[in-house]
């Protein structure tokens, strides 16, 4: 038998740290190479993490609510003869000098399903390889083939104490990590002394019956925060402190590199959509999928082939400018765990109806937290679609990296010069921000025009498709 550890992998973008959300096994579970093991949630999706080998949970690393960095171990599992884990890494930093030359005279390298990016065999040989090996590799632990029985025990048991004298399930301890309980400071009413969901909130709704917090400074500032509450008013909601991480945190960085990089211009067009609401109710009148959206994005996409300013980015470490040759279509969405653009790939080839469905399901999947990182990378230009709240229209900030935003505002019934008299038209505003650095106004102005009077008059789409 021989004891191998598994770090937080990798999960691609470049991402460096994953909210563990749940575990799906506990200590002394059998598991089969592919089973999942756990939820993690990185800045842009929740991802169940399957485990590459067969054999026997030893040890749970992290708890529900923690943020682990990549690289660093969250699961310990015993496996028998050490066939089912690869080879260690050559310069992970757990690997021993001693190490090298098993590897050097390891054979040649394991055949492996790579389910995730960080999974995967070793190098072939023990040379240390050009790149930095990735992290995501399993690495045997200190006690990698104990000598007896007993030493799986003593391993074990070396977990740290507030671990092993506090027992609880994970969504018990991610409630515990949430509310802001101390689950060692709790005696568990549950068998065997089980901290239960109960005890939890018992404790959360009267945190002076708890021990002493761990420092002086805590202490002052809960009773400051509990002494003397602001009286309440009906129907107002608590006073509530939300950890900045996930999808939160991953916006705001965004959002402030953006604003302090790209410096930002925004332009305004209110336009009569009444022919292309029309044409979108006899589309789907008639059994077409179609949208409103979908129409936008379709104009958008041809807006953007005759002016690809719009459609570019700016690589400072090449110091060149980069007009794609494509549209990845982002579409902002407000989900339950924040802003998201998913993003509809090579959304120049798609037609209306393509377009409408691909939105649909990306909005749906985005809604759920089902999104993949791939599902979210790769945006080349982004359309926010503000009207859905009522939004007459804004200023929309630049996804980084790209160099124009366009937000839609809400259709509504106005009063509107059509063929010389005055009519009640559906007329929205559309707000374009653009990077300066890439755009001109004259660029900006006439990508925005072209978008307008496309929507005016959707049949000259036709001429362009």
């Amino acid at each position: 038998m021989a004891t191998r550890e598994f770090r937080l992998p990798d999960l691609g973008e470049g991402l460096t740290e994953s909210e563990l959300i749940e575990w799906h096994i506990s200590v002394g579970d059998t598991v089969t190479l592919n089973q999942t093991i756990a939820d993690v949630e990185t800045a842009k999706a929740v991802v169940q993490l399957p485990s590459p080998v067969a054999g026997v949970v030893t040890e749970l690393c992290a708890e529900p609510g923690e943020t682990v960095q990549v690289g660093t171990p969250i699961v310990r599992f015993e496996v028998g003869g050490g066939d089912a884990a690869p080879a260690s890494v050559p310069d992970a930093p757990a690997a021993s000098a001693s190490s090298a030359e098993p590897a050097a005279a390891a054979p040649a390298e394991p055949e492996r399903q790579s389910v995730l990016v960080g999974y995967g065999p070793a190098a072939a040989s023990g040379r240390a390889p050009a790149r930095k090996a990735r992290k995501g590799a399993f690495l045997p632990a200190a006690t990698s083939i104990p000598a007896a029985p007993a030493a799986v025990a003593t391993a074990t048991t070396s977990a740290p104490a507030a671990r092993a004298r506090t027992l609880a399930t994970p969504p018990v301890r991610k409630l515990a990590h949430t509310l802001g309980v101390d689950l060692a400071q709790l005696t568990g009413s549950g068998p065997h002394g089980v901290v239960t969901r109960d005890d939890v909130q018992h404790a959360a709704s009267a945190p002076g019956e708890q021990s002493a917090p761990a420092s002086p400074s805590a202490s002052s500032a809960r009773e400051q925060a509990t002494s003397a509450p602001a009286p309440a008013r009906a129907g107002f909601p608590a006073e509530r402190h939300t950890p900045i991480k996930g999808v939160r945190k991953a916006t705001a960085q965004a959002m402030v590199e953006s604003a302090f990089t790209a410096p930002h211009a925004s332009v305004f067009l209110t336009v009569d959509v009444t022919r292309t609401m029309k044409l979108v109710r006899r589309l789907t009148e008639g059994g077409d999928r179609a949208s409103l959206l979908a129409v936008i994005s379709k104009a958008v996409c041809l807006a953007a082939a005759a002016q690809p300013a719009l459609n570019s980015h700016w690589d400072d470490d090449a110091s060149e400018i980069v007009e794609w040759g494509h549209v990845n279509l982002g579409i902002a969405v407000a989900a339950p765990r924040g802003l998201m653009v998913p993003v509809v790939h090579d959304a120049h080839a798609k037609t209306v109806a393509e377009l409408a469905d691909s939105i649909g399901e990306l909005a749906r999947t985005a809604r759920a937290g089902e999104l993949s990182p791939q599902q979210l990378s790769g945006g080349t230009i982004t359309i926010s679609n503000v009207g859905v709240f009522g939004i007459d229209a804004g200023t929309p900030i630049l996804v980084p990296g790209q160099a124009a935003i366009l937000a839609t505002g809400a259709v509504q019934r106005r009063p509107w010069e059509h063929r010389g008299k005055v009519r009640l038209r559906d007329v929205m505003t559309l707000s374009l921000s653009f990077d300066h650095r890439l755009v001109d106004g004259e660029q900006g102005a006439r990508f925005l025009t072209d978008v307008g009077r496309m929507l005016s008059d959707p049949a000259t789409v036709l001429g362009r498709v």
